[in-house]
């Protein structure tokens, strides 16, 4: 939950630096000042008990490693609007994508840092390693590419399994799609026509047109996989593969509407899916079509 905070106030500051006469200068300062402001606010709000000597804590086995995508997906998220707000200021999409991504990394790492002096909590490689990989998710294809051709996306479904621990996994539908794992799934979603050479003569591939795949848990109502087995469940991976559009690739002389679009396109649209579910306990392997998933 709080990623996805940092993930709007990041929204918020980019807003508040668009709005300065000096653009770069304004986005940093804005940047800055909500930066400090939320570090502040989350130490104080956040960790009910006083903070005290630096810990780690190794929590790369729970959910699944479900969580660790979700951090790779938000600091992803905070790079890109990171790279289009310093766009808007003038920089190249090499020097744009840079600066994001360490926007995203800067945003991330205090997180993890408290986490470290909380009592409750604890200092997370295995979430440092994911909020690394989000940005170099970024960076790589715009040194590589000079474009995003394999696109981080989010989809969420209600569950079931809420009802049963609903202080763990939420109470209602606005705290389970940030807290139940069970219905959030996390996509790479690939645009094939981006691969395809412009003088190729084979059957050129929708522009639109993405295919993504996906990774999602099932079952897991603790955080531990052996206390969910204990509390008697089975809990599984779950690999999807779906077609997807890619919304930033729709054309659109509409400046408003292609703000919408470049923020959609963080969500993954329903369409059909073919699942494969694979189980430890008991070895089992399943695979099942969806209609529509998301």
């Amino acid at each position: 939950m709080r990623k996805l905070i940092f993930l709007l106030v990041f929204l918020h500051s980019t807003v508040f630096g668009q709005i300065r006469q000096d653009r770069l200068n304004g986005l940093l300062i804005g940047q800055g000042a909500v930066f400090a402001g939320t570090i502040y606010g989350l130490s104080k709000a956040w960790y009910k008990k006083p903070l005290k000597n630096f810990h780690t804590f190794n929590d790369n086995k729970e959910w699944l490693q479900l969580d660790k995508a979700g951090h790779a997906y938000t600091a992803y998220q905070i790079a890109r609007m990171g790279m289009a707000a310093y766009q808007w200021a003038g920089m190249n999409n090499q020097q744009a994508a840079l600066y994001g991504a360490t926007s995203g990394v800067t945003f991330m790492l205090p997180i993890e840092i408290l986490d470290g002096f909380s009592p409750e909590y604890g200092f997370s490689i295995g979430d440092v390693v994911a909020n690394l990989t989000g940005p170099a998710i970024l960076v790589t294809q715009q040194l590589a590419w000079g474009e995003v051709r394999v696109t981080p996306k989010w989809s969420f479904h209600p569950t079931r399994l809420a009802r049963e621990r609903p202080e763990l996994l939420g109470r209602s539908w606005s705290e389970s799609w940030l807290k139940d794992y069970n219905g959030q799934t996390y996509w790479l979603s690939m645009n094939p026509a981006s691969f395809q050479a412009p003088d190729e003569r084979t059957v050129r591939w929708p522009k639109l047109l993405n295919i993504a795949v996906g990774y999602g848990i099932d079952n897991m109502i603790a955080a531990d996989y052996e206390k969910s087995i204990a509390l008697g469940r089975r809990p599984v991976r779950q690999f999807f593969i779906s077609p997807d559009l890619d919304l930033t690739r729709i054309p659109t002389h509409s400046d408003l509407l292609k703000s919408l679009l470049f923020l959609a396109n963080c969500l993954k649209i329903p369409a059909p899916a073919i699942e494969f579910r694979m189980s430890k306990v008991p070895p089992k392997f399943k695979v099942k079509v969806h209609p529509v998933y998301f």
